[in-house]
């Protein structure tokens, strides 16, 4: 079976609050997210790299429905895989149980740290300061579980990274009807296939993951006030979805959804009369 040389460095983790899983993951490789990391909701998330067997994302989810633990995953794998010495990758379970293994195969340096809830791991790496970044950084940061990964990735790149450079990156955050319209998982899967700077391009796209399907908070919902009503009548004339300004009316409601729906921020509508604060903002610094 053919094998595929992935040196990376990546973080697997679990989120006890919320029972989010997720898996963050950069490297010298094209579109690595295609295949180090594999999720799914309230079961587990893994991520394979090295001379990666992309098998091992699904037989371990699979193992893992059928109530097989991680450590008999990770025997069956060396059983049946006569590159296993090759392999590196961190399995995270839904219970927070957590294994990481990298293979003598690996090209230096290679390791990887579990603890529970997070396992983080990499190979042909600038040394264990990469993955000493990634758990540390991720245990001390506040937050939702993807800025915590990406927050790790960050790190581990700032400590040295991947030794040959930077190429791709990846993050994937499972969630029970999580997805666009309740219809799946993935609640975050965003991919930097090919860019100098992947990780600062990752992170601009987890902000537009936010501002654009994410549900507004209830304190954030603002009544549309005749100050902000003509904030948005300028937006509005200056975006040609009124002809002319004018008293606040259902025809400035239906013009304010119609530009909403060309922004991509249709999520993020409320009740008539009101409006999300984030929109707000970013309508009024977009066509300031």
């Amino acid at each position: 079976m053919p094998v595929i040389a992935i040196s990376t460095f990546s973080i697997v983790a679990r989120d006890p609050g919320s029972g989010d899983l997720g898996v963050a993951t950069a490297s010298k490789f094209l579109a690595v997210g295609a295949v180090v990391p594999y999720a799914v909701a309230e079961v587990g998330a893994v991520a394979t790299q090295s001379y990666a067997n992309v098998s091992y994302g699904p037989r371990a989810v699979n193992a893992l429905k059928n109530g097989i633990p991680l450590e008999q995953i990770h025997a069956a794998f060396k059983a049946t895989d006569e590159h296993h010495a090759q392999r590196q990758y961190g399995m995270v379970d839904a219970s927070g149980n957590s294994l990481t293994f990298t293979g003598d195969g690996c090209h230096e340096w290679a390791g990887g740290i579990s603890k529970d809830n997070v396992t983080a791991q990499g190979n042909l790496l600038a040394g264990p300061e990469v993955i000493d970044a990634l758990i540390n950084t991720y245990e001390t940061t506040q937050g939702p579980l993807a800025e915590r990964l990406l927050s790790a990735l960050q790190a581990a790149d700032a400590a040295g990274g991947d030794k040959r450079g930077r190429q791709s990156a990846t993050l994937l955050v499972v969630r029970q009807h999580g997805g666009y319209g309740g219809q799946n998982d993935r609640y975050i899967d965003l991919r930097v296939d090919d860019h100098t700077a992947p990780i600062p391009e990752l992170k601009r796209l987890l902000h537009l993951q936010r501002l654009y399907f994410e549900k507004p908070a209830q304190e954030d919902i603002l009544t549309i006030t005749p100050e902000r009503a003509d904030i948005l009548t300028r937006i509005l004339v200056k975006t040609g979805h009124l002809p002319s300004t004018q008293a606040w009316t259902q025809h400035s409601e239906t013009a304010l959804r119609n530009l909403a729906g060309a922004e991509n921020l249709e999520e993020r509508m409320v009740t008539e009369g009101h409006i999300d604060k984030t929109v707000l903002e970013f309508l009024s610094e977009k066509y300031a």
